[in-house]
């Protein structure tokens, strides 16, 4: 029998240690460490990607929501509250809900050149507003019973999800705070 088949020869080596599937509440309230020179982590570029292609899609919906106005406008069933119901009035509606959208989707577009930059704030404040998208998306899809469909809001759900995935992660908030001294 050779050494290596001896039972009584056992390696000494410890088995490498698994992750538990929860954490104690002292190891996730530890703060991070100190490291002003750490490398940006992939769930940042991830993260950051991600609240750009929402800021893209926002883009064409607004453009596809301005090129259909006046079908929009054609429909009996179509009504503009505050807003007179002669073609001007259409157009300042239009140009009023163009101007919200946009300021909406530049504050989007800015928070996520700080989230890249390694801001805190920033990512924070993304991850609030990624939790009410979710929220209002499920609010709706139980008390109004709106259907969650791959053409509306499955989509716009998933990146929510998967923004809030990558900006909670331990690797992003590390490198959000990595300029705070403890």
């Amino acid at each position: 029998m050779s050494a290596s088949q001896d039972p009584s020869r056992r390696s000494t080596a410890p088995a490498p240690s698994k992750r538990p599937a929860f954490e104690p509440a002292a190891r996730l309230l530890k703060p991070t460490a100190y490291d002003p020179d750490m490398r940006r982590p992939i769930s940042i570029v991830a993260g950051t990607a991600l609240v750009l292609l929402r800021v893209v899609a926002g883009v064409l919906v607004v453009v596809g929501l301005a090129i259909g106005w006046d079908d929009l406008m054609a429909d009996p069933g179509t009504v503009l509250e505050g807003f007179a119901t002669t073609p001007e009035g259409q157009q300042a509606a239009l140009w009023v809900l163009v101007g919200v959208y946009g300021t909406i989707l530049l504050a989007d577009l800015l928070l996520a050149v700080f989230v890249y930059r390694g801001r805190n704030w920033a990512r924070v404040i993304v991850m609030l507003f990624t939790v009410v998208s979710i929220s209002t998306t499920f609010v709706a899809w139980w008390a109004q019973g709106q259907e969650i469909a791959l053409e509306g809001a499955f989509v716009s759900l998933a990146i929510d999800i998967l923004v809030l995935l990558a900006l909670s992660s331990r690797s992003a908030a590390a490198y959000a705070r990595r300029n705070q001294r403890r």
